[in-house]
């Protein structure tokens, strides 16, 4: 039975899991040995490139037995720290190696943890580690942190503590927690997604649904390693085959992206839709480049059909999209075994179960029952599949109100062509998406609003030129009632006054100051309006 063609009661209809997945999931399973103890000690596992000058690249490179020595002696250290299974970890580390060493730390020894940008301003790691209630933080020596609990700096990690099979990975329970990944929530505030350790098998179902994933593979990710695209795509996935994976953390310059190709030979490349735009404007000598590239991997945006014809037509090979979420990862792709079809994201991955349900619950219609195709509604995951989250973090209310019985409602507005091809249009709340990253406005909003000069503000993702996004604050200036003159707006001190409190990708790149902004008579910010507010100042 397919999982594409679930048209019937979701209580007595299963999808069978891929015959690559087992049957039954294992009772017991422990996510960091599986990525990490199934390939040749001597195989390279990662490499992690560095260096502005394309000429001068320095490369630090790991075999799976240096990854795995590291992850044991970290997970050593952390026992003898007091940490125990189920405790929360803080991951506060920037691009680099000790980042995933800290990550699968955690998971070998049941503890949970809880990976962030190093992007996030120290109000915001704050926020997050008294949300979480961290037990412990590992911090980059780089990057500040306040220290609500005990903090563990990446330059103490220990290299190395004797035979690895002395300090084996703890026997987890398939169902038990691993990490918590922290998303915009519809409240302005992040939220945290809890995944147990059964949502990194699950995984197994893109290795054909979307990769096209081979144990020889080396995977060039253009991603920072606390992104769900790349701990996922970028490691776990690479690593649980005995692939390899490519790391590059110096000054994202789009031309780089064609040096590391023709140096280290990729055979997948991950990466947003706006970054291969960026390459195939400014890089040179793409087909040769890339010569090794079997294909290429892009999610977190929609994939204009325009820019995969001019990837294939420059470089010679497919772009494979993928929809997902934190809540579920990627579930939704075209592959090398799922044909690509123009203005449609793929198909549901073998042994996923989705529906399109109606966009509200509506008199005389089940609410539960899936749309005829053709017909737009939102996409839905049944609770079921083996990759959805176990919850959000301490939000009992948000979590029941994200379910329709047993239907995850996934917020994403699609429509199921004949043939179980999903079309993306759109989401049905306010988020905004930030070069892949989702941003709720009103999170923007609470921090700006504090600023003195503002007396009200929306913000709104806008698109500037084509496939060109960036985030946008509208602002109404404060008015001093004891002068006449208008007020001015201080573009500088908004952008420095954000840059304190808000990470990089949430920050409006520009401000526009407008008389009001539109509400109903009730004082409700219509945001389905600022579109069109943003285009009466444009065309003025």
């Amino acid at each position: 039975m397919s999982a594409l063609s679930i048209t019937f009661d979701p209580e007595t209809s299963a999808a069978p899991l891929p015959d690559h997945l087992p049957d039954h999931l294992p009772d017991h399973f422990n996510a960091a040995g599986y990525c990490l103890l199934g390939t040749d000690r001597a195989a390279l596992a990662l490499s992690v490139v560095s260096g502005d000058d394309p000429s001068h690249l320095r490369s630090d490179d790991w075999t799976y037995g240096d990854l795995q020595d590291a992850c044991a002696a970290l997970a050593h250290e952390l026992t003898q720290r007091g940490v125990k299974a189920g405790d929360r970890v803080l991951i506060r580390i920037g691009n680099e190696p000790a980042f995933p060493i800290a990550f699968f730390a955690c998971l070998w020894i049941g503890a949970v943890a809880v990976p962030t940008s190093s992007s996030l301003t120290q109000r915001e790691a704050a926020l997050i580690a008294d949300d979480c209630e961290a037990t412990l933080a590992l911090v980059g020596d780089d990057l500040p942190f306040a220290p609500q609990c005990p903090v563990l700096h990446s330059s103490q990690f220990p290299a190395s503590h004797g035979d690895v099979a002395a300090l084996a990975p703890i026997d987890s329970a398939i169902h038990d927690p691993a990490y918590i990944v922290y998303t915009s929530g519809s409240t302005g505030q992040p939220k945290g997604v809890l995944h147990a350790h059964r949502a990194v098998l699950a995984r197994r179902s893109m290795w054909r649904g979307w990769y096209g994933l081979e144990p020889g593979d080396v995977m060039l990710h253009a991603g920072a390693f606390n992104w769900t695209y790349t701990l996922g795509a970028g490691l776990m996935d690479p690593w649980a085959i005995g692939a390899r994976t490519v790391i590059f953390t110096g000054a994202k310059d789009p031309a780089i992206w064609p040096v590391l190709a023709k140096r280290f030979k990729p055979t997948l490349f991950a990466a947003v839709p706006s970054l291969y735009r960026q390459i195939l404007k400014y890089g040179s000598d793409l087909g040769e480049s890339f010569a090794s590239l079997r294909h290429g991997l892009t999610a977190g945006e929609t994939l204009p059909d325009q820019l995969r014809l001019d990837w294939r037509a420059e470089v010679g090979t497919e772009l494979y999209e993928a929809l997902g979420m934190s809540e579920c990862s990627t579930f939704i792709s075209c592959s090398p075994e799922v044909p690509i079809r123009a203005g449609k994201v793929g198909r549901a991955q073998d042994g996923r179960r989705i529906a399109i349900l109606p966009l509200e619950e509506e008199a005389g219609r089940d609410p539960q029952r899936p749309l005829p195709r053709g017909e737009q509604g939102i996409l839905a995951i049944h609770r079921s599949d083996p990759g959805l989250m176990l919850r959000y973090w301490k939000r009992e209310a948000e979590m029941a109100d994200s379910f329709r019985g047993n239907w995850f409602l996934t917020g994403d507005v699609t429509s199921m062509d004949e043939d179980g091809y999903i079309a993306h249009h759109g989401r049905a709340d306010s988020l905004m998406n930030a070069g892949g990253f989702r941003v709720s406005p009103q999170e923007v909003e609470d921090v700006l609003r504090a600023h003195e000069s503002i007396n009200d503000i929306a913000v709104a993702s806008i698109e500037i030129r084509p496939m060109v996004q960036i985030i946008v604050a509208f602002v109404v200036l404060e008015r001093d009632d004891a002068s006449d003159r208008e007020p001015m707006l201080d573009k500088q001190a908004l952008h420095a006054f954000a840059e304190g409190s808000l990470a990089s990708y949430k920050q409006p790149k520009d401000y526009v100051s407008v008389p009001a902004l539109p509400r109903s008579a009730n004082g409700k910010l219509q945001r389905q309006d600022i579109g069109a507010l943003w285009r009466s100042i444009t065309q003025a």
